[in-house]
């Protein structure tokens, strides 16, 4: 199956309560349906594999608007167990967040909800199934790709979308299982108690890697990458390119070259990345995934490829990035900040143990802990809060043997330099915090509600490594 590209607009309509999936969608609505379906991820098989889509793709739609404009989508849930979707990166109001048992009740099969909000950044955001079963739900394939187009985007010859996800077959060429108990458990014990589900077989636009994309020299290309693994941290290299990163996350940044033109790339991530290719013909270049084998993830490998021929382009000058948002606080007071330090604590404490546990592990086992808690069902007590335009500096402190991905939802935050001295000059809404290192980062608490702060990796956070902190109004 083809990955394909929407483009619509969604205006109009007023938004409506969770409702039979049989109903008919009200005036303007776009509607998403989750549903069971069937790909043929290898063209060397005859057999097509069992998977989960939107709208009977895998990964789902791309839905593409403008800044400012009202999305109004009508989730439809036509699976065998509740779902919702959650809108990876986007500042909105938290009723419409997608968080079950948090933000609003579960999507039962057959059931429908609407989500209407204004998209206030540009950017490059993601919209995947969430809820206790969401680690499953998006390993299946649900998830996809959501677009906000700046009012005036930076000129560029071509823009190329490269969604990156993994799968894991068995020799029939189905999803891998086991069965415990009688059940048929998705994941292993070390899914959910070591660095996550990590699938041998990796694809890009749902074809496996490297694409090839046919192109004239000298061309200005927009790479718009997205990490759609539920564990996967990836290195992403640029050969025979010189990349400017000008957007994370969904944040425009000031463009700047990465470090060895490499950019890790964790579950969930996104980057926006603009180069000019090489201005003659036949020279190799492409978008590589490099040094994986000590995280699991094998070995390196092309993502992307360049065949470049025929006429060259126009030179289009310096590259610029779109504009920084300006509703974002250009200072974050550090002397007056709720300071907390989280500690992550859980998985495998050495090989022994590993060796030891049952081979497969029922979905949402409880395993990591924040801060001596799990936030398996999210309805405690949260992780702190404060009022609303209340600093607030997080300390992220791995005591476990495997790197760790935290995800603010609601809001974006800044990685603070070790010494607490400055942070780095872009917006993220997760990030990496290595074996035993702490990651600080600090964010201005802008958007009131109950929000998310857990596992970025979808198996550590169904079993455990989820909590949710409040911004009051």
């Amino acid at each position: 199956m083809k990955f394909s590209r929407r483009h619509f607009l969604a205006t109009g309509a007023a938004l409506a309560a969770p409702r039979a999936a049989n109903a008919q969608p009200a005036p303007h609505f776009r509607t998403l349906e989750a549903r069971k379906g069937r790909l043929r991820l290898e063209a060397s098989r005859a057999l097509e594999t069992d998977v989960w889509t939107f709208d009977g793709q895998a990964p789902g739609p791309v839905l593409r608007y403008r800044k400012g404009d009202e999305i109004r989508i009508r989730f439809v849930n036509r699976l065998d167990e509740p779902c919702a979707l959650h809108w990876g990166g986007m500042r909105i109001d938290n009723a419409m967040d997608g968080v079950p048992d948090l933000t609003q009740k579960p999507v039962q099969p057959g059931q429908s909800f609407d989500y209407q909000f204004t998209a206030p950044d540009a950017g490059l955001y993601w919209y995947h199934a969430s809820g206790p079963n969401m680690a499953e739900q998006v390993a299946r394939g649900l998830a996809g790709l959501l677009i906000v187009e700046e009012t005036e985007p930076p000129a560029v010859h071509r823009e190329i979308i490269s969604v990156i996800t993994d799968w894991r077959l068995d020799p029939k060429g189905q999803l891998a299982t086991c069965a415990i108990g009688g059940k048929t458990s998705f994941s292993s014990s070390s899914d959910f108690m070591s660095a996550g589900r990590i699938g041998d077989m990796l694809m890009v636009n749902a074809q496996m890697t490297p694409e090839k994309v046919d192109i004239e020299p000298g061309s200005r290309v927009r790479l718009r990458l997205a990490n759609f693994s539920t564990a996967r941290i990836m290195a992403v290299t640029f050969e025979g390119l010189l990349p400017m990163v000008i957007g994370i996350d969904g944040q425009a940044c000031g463009a700047f070259e990465p470090v060895r033109r490499t950019i890790p790339v964790g579950p969930g991530s996104r980057f926006d990345v603009m180069f000019d290719l090489p201005n003659a013909s036949g020279v190799r270049a492409a978008v590589r995934m490099t040094g994986m084998d000590q995280l699991g993830g094998g070995p390196d490998r092309d993502l992307v490829v360049f065949d470049i021929r025929g006429k060259s382009r126009p030179s289009l000058g310096p590259i610029v990035g779109p504009e920084q948002n300006p509703l974002l606080p250009p200072i974050i007071r550090l002397d007056r900040a709720t300071r907390l330090d989280l500690s992550i604590e859980g998985g495998f404490a050495n090989d022994a143990e590993m060796k030891r546990q049952p081979v497969c592990m029922a979905a949402g086992g409880a395993v990591w802990k924040i801060n001596g808690r799990t936030g398996k069902a999210l309805n405690d007590k949260p992780l702190f809060s404060v009022a609303r335009g209340t600093a607030v500096s997080l300390g992220f402190i791995n005591k476990s043997r495997v790197a760790q991905v935290i995800r603010l939802h609601g809001h974006v935050m800044r990685q603070l330099h070790l010494l607490d001295d400055g942070w780095e000059p872009y917006w993220r809404d997760s990030v990496i915090v290595p074996p035993g290192k702490t990651v600080r980062v600090a964010f201005v608490a802008d958007n009131p509600g109950k929000w998310r702060l857990g596992s970025g990796i979808l198996e550590h956070a169904v079993s455990g490594l989820s909590a949710w902190f409040e911004v009051k109004a």
